[in-house]
C-alpha cells in the first residue's frame, strides 16, 4: 500500500511539472540564483557629466525599495554601481569588472554614448545584456549587429525630426545655429534635425554648427561665435553642465534667440536653476515623462508614488529635477522585464522578455506614450511632447508626436 501511494504521489508531481515547466527547473546564468539578480551599473558619479549622477542613486534606491517589499519572484537585487567618470576607457575597466569578477546577470542603464559604445562589442562577444542604456543614440538599437544591446529613451535623431517639424511650421524664415556635444550623441541630434527639414531648408536655414568636448571648461566662446553668426535659433544640444552655462551665457551677452533645449538637459532642478530661471524662459524642449514640477500633475497618482518614494528612501534627492523621474521610471522598466523572466534567469531570456513589452504603460510616462518592443524594435519609447519654460515649468503643448522617418 505505501509502495502505491509514493507511486501516486510520483505520477502527480510529474503531471504538475509537466503543466507547469517552470516549476519542474529553475535555470541562472552567473548572477542570479534561488534568493539574487545582480545587477550591474555604470555612472558618472564624479567629471563632467556627475549632473547625471543623480539617475543611479535614484534607481539605488529604488531597488533597496523592491528589495523591502520582497523583491522580484522572491530573489532581492543586488545592485552594483561604479563610476567611470564618463571615460570610456574607464568603462571598459568597469564593465569588465562587473562581468568578470561581480559576475552580474546584466549590465543595466550604463550612461552615455560614448561610454557605452566603448564595452558594445565587448558586451555583444560576452552575450551579456545591455539593457536599456542611458542614451538616445540610434546605434543603441541596431539590432541586427549588436542584439545584446538595447535603448529605452526615444532616439536622438527623433527628437531632431520633432523640432524640425516645429520648426518648419512656426518659424520658417529663421537662421539656426546649433551647439552639439562632439560624439555620437550630439551628431545623431544633428541628422535628425537635418533630415527633418530636408535638404533645401538645411541649406537655406542653418548658418553655423559648433561642436564642443566635454573635456573643456566652458562653451562660453562657441555660444559667443553662435551669436556672432547671426543665427535667432539657438539649439541647445548640450549635456546638463554645459547646457546650463549656454543659457547663462546667451542672456549675458544680450543674445534672445528662439532656444531648442535637448531633453538630455531639460530638467528645472539640474539645468534651468543653474542657467537661471529668467533666463530660461521661453525654452523650447520635448518631454516623454512627466514634469514633477509642473502643477498640473499635483495630484496625479504616479508623481503622488514617486514623491512619496522620494521621500521615505531618497530625501536628499532632488525633486524639481526630472532625472530621479526618469530612473524610476527605467527601474520599473527593469524590474518589469525581471517579473517576466520568471525562474529562468539567463540571460538569453531577459533579452527575450525584454523584446517582449507590449503596450507597457508607465505612469511616470505622459499620457497616451507607452512602451513596445519586437525582436526587430529595439526603441521602446518612440514619441515626445513639446514644452515650453514659463519660468517655472515646462507647459505641455501640442500631442505626443512621433519623430520616426516617414511620419507626419
Amino acid at each position: 500500500m505505501a509502495n502505491r501511494v509514493v507511486w501516486l504521489a510520483s505520477i502527480a508531481l510529474a503531471l504538475v511539472a509537466t503543466a507547469h515547466p517552470a516549476l519542474a527547473q529553475k535555470k541562472y546564468d552567473p548572477g542570479a540564483s534561488d534568493t539574487e539578480i545582480k545587477l550591474g551599473n555604470i555612472m558618472p558619479y564624479s567629471g563632467p557629466l556627475s549632473a547625471y549622477a543623480l539617475i543611479g542613486r535614484t534607481e539605488a534606491a529604488f531597488f533597496k525599495m523592491i528589495n523591502d517589499r520582497g523583491g522580484i519572484n522572491g530573489r532581492k537585487i543586488n545592485f552594483i554601481s561604479y563610476d567611470d567618470a564618463f571615460s570610456p576607457s574607464k568603462t571598459v575597466e568597469q564593465a569588465r569588472k562587473l562581468i568578470e569578477s561581480d559576475e552580474v546577470l546584466l549590465v543595466f542603464q550604463s550612461l552615455g554614448t560614448p561610454t557605452n559604445n566603448a564595452i558594445q562589442k565587448y558586451m555583444d562577444a560576452k552575450k551579456v545584456p545591455q539593457l536599456f542604456v542611458a542614451t538616445g543614440a540610434t546605434k543603441f538599437g541596431d539590432y541586427k549587429t549588436f542584439p545584446w544591446t538595447m535603448g529605452w529613451q526615444p532616439t536622438y535623431q527623433t527628437e531632431g525630426r520633432i523640432y524640425a517639424r516645429y520648426i518648419l511650421d512656426n518659424l520658417p524664415n529663421g537662421k539656426i545655429g546649433i551647439l552639439y556635444q562632439n560624439d555620437d550623441s550630439g551628431r545623431d541630434y544633428l541628422k535628425g534635425l537635418k533630415d527633418g527639414l530636408g535638404e533645401e531648408a538645411t541649406k537655406r536655414m542653418i548658418i553655423s554648427e559648433i561642436p564642443y568636448d566635454p573635456s573643456e571648461p566652458t562653451v562660453d566662446s562657441q555660444v559667443v561665435a553662435l551669436k556672432t553668426s547671426g543665427a535667432d535659433i539657438f539649439f541647445d544640444e548640450a549635456s546638463p553642465k554645459f547646457a546650463a552655462q549656454a543659457i547663462r551665457k546667451a542672456a549675458e551677452i544680450g543674445w534672445k534667440p528662439t532656444l531648442f533645449l535637448a531633453s538630455i538637459s531639460n530638467s528645472v532642478g539640474s539645468v534651468l536653476k543653474p542657467a537661471g530661471l529668467d533666463n530660461s524662459k521661453g525654452i523650447i524642449s520635448s518631454n516623454y515623462i512627466k514634469d514633477p514640477t509642473d502643477p498640473a500633475w499635483k495630484d496625479d497618482p504616479a508623481i503622488k508614488e514617486w514623491s512619496a518614494f522620494m521621500d521615505q528612501y531618497f530625501p536628499e534627492g532632488d525633486k524639481t529635477s526630472t532625472f530621479p523621474v526618469y530612473a524610476y521610471a527605467l527601474a520599473q522598466t527593469m524590474v518589469q522585464v525581471l517579473k517576466q523572466c520568471g525562474d529562468e534567469l539567463t540571460r538569453e531570456n531577459v533579452m527575450k522578455q525584454a523584446k517582449n513589452l507590449k503596450d507597457f504603460e508607465l505612469g511616470l510616462l505622459l499620457p497616451g506614450i507607452k512602451i513596445n518592443t519586437g525582436p526587430t524594435d529595439y526603441y521602446p519609447i518612440e514619441q515626445m511632447q513639446l514644452s515650453r519654460f514659463n519660468g517655472e515649468h515646462g507647459e505641455l503643448f501640442g500631442k505626443p508626436i512621433s519623430g520616426a522617418i516617414g511620419t507626419q
